[in-house]
């Protein structure tokens, strides 16, 4: 079953780390990865620019109406995902508390909606 790992952070915290704790960062999502990746459990993933870059779109009476920004304010920002494919909901927790960004943010874990499956 494939499961989405929504990485969520507080970018205005991410914003202040040192280069050193960059780099620590990503090494540590380098060694996340490759374990996905030996396991057979890695299906897509992808860090996100910040929501700066956002603009949100919304249908309001047929007018298309677009804004700068994500669609709400909130302490945590998401800020990458990955998909994976794993047995069961446990396997996907499990790979979820091992996200290096779950130590100061949180990892939102989803089932998709595989379609055509209804």
């Amino acid at each position: 079953m494939r499961y989405m790992l929504l990485i969520h952070g507080d970018e205005t915290q991410e914003a202040k780390s040192t280069p050193a704790e960059d780099a620590a960062l990503m090494a540590e999502y380098g060694a996340f990865h490759e374990g996905l990746a030996t396991a057979g459990a890695f299906v897509d993933g992808a860090r996100l620019q910040p929501t700066a870059t956002a603009t949100t779109v919304r249908v309001k009476n047929g007018d298309t109406v677009t804004t700068d920004g994500p669609f709400a304010e909130t302490k945590e920002q998401l800020g990458g995902y990955y998909i994976i494919e794993v047995p069961n909901l446990d396997a996907a927790l499990a790979w979820a508390a091992k996200v290096p960004s779950a130590k100061h943010g949180s990892v939102e874990v989803r089932p998709v909606w595989e379609m055509g499956a209804e």
